[in-house]
């Protein structure tokens, strides 16, 4: 008489979709950055204009569209990584407020600029107020790509998607970092990262022709 041989039940992993936003989200804000980085290229840089206003425009919308990302990468951690999943959302959010109050402050001071010196003067007033430097322009905006890597590493996904996510988020931040003439590539990057996250339509089979 053999013993029967029982094979390792499949891990599972959290089915939940995004909704509607989140799956917006997911391909609008990688755009948006990308589209900010580009602008940024074909635009003249550091004076009031159509392109200041419209990049900057395009790289707050991009930030805020990570907002729905986030909650739901959250969501898809375990429950034995909610605590950590917790912490790294919350300085991911920290980080996307900060960084969201950049793209406002640099609005704001093209509109009211006429020109380069007058804005450089703006950007010169607000950084004069106590905690702005570090907490809007300094340590406290990368606190969103660290929160966003965390969340994807702690998130219920398979091994290899896991990994071709945070390898994609690692290498956009990395690029944005280097050098802001990067910032579409690290958006595209970004695109590749969140395109697991969407969910696959079934394609409906052909009609049978005699």
């Amino acid at each position: 008489m053999t013993n029967p041989t029982y094979a390792a039940p499949a891990p599972t992993y959290p089915s939940a979709a995004p909704d509607r936003l989140t799956r917006t989200a997911l391909v609008a804000g990688p755009l948006a950055l990308a589209a900010y980085g580009l602008i940024r290229l074909l635009s003249e840089r550091g004076v009031p204009s159509a392109g200041w206003s419209a990049g900057h425009l395009a790289m707050l919308a991009g930030v805020l569209l990570f907002i729905p990302v986030l909650l739901h990468l959250r969501r898809a951690a375990p429950a034995a990584r909610r605590i950590p999943a917790a912490a790294a959302l919350a300085v991911g959010m920290l980080g996307l407020v900060a960084t969201a109050a950049q793209a406002v402050i640099d609005l704001a001071a093209g509109f009211m600029a006429a020109d380069r010196p007058a804005m450089v003067e703006i950007f010169q007033q607000v950084q004069d107020v106590p905690g702005v430097e570090p907490v809007v322009y300094g340590v406290v905006p990368p606190l969103f790509f660290l929160g966003l890597i965390a969340l994807a590493a702690l998130a219920a996904l398979p091994p290899r998607t896991k990994l071709f996510m945070v390898a994609a988020l690692i290498l956009g931040t990395v690029l944005m970092a280097v050098n802001l003439n990067f910032l579409s590539l690290g958006g595209l990057c970004f695109l590749l990262a969140c395109a697991p996250l969407l969910p696959r339509g079934r394609v409906a089979p052909l009609p049978r022709t005699n």
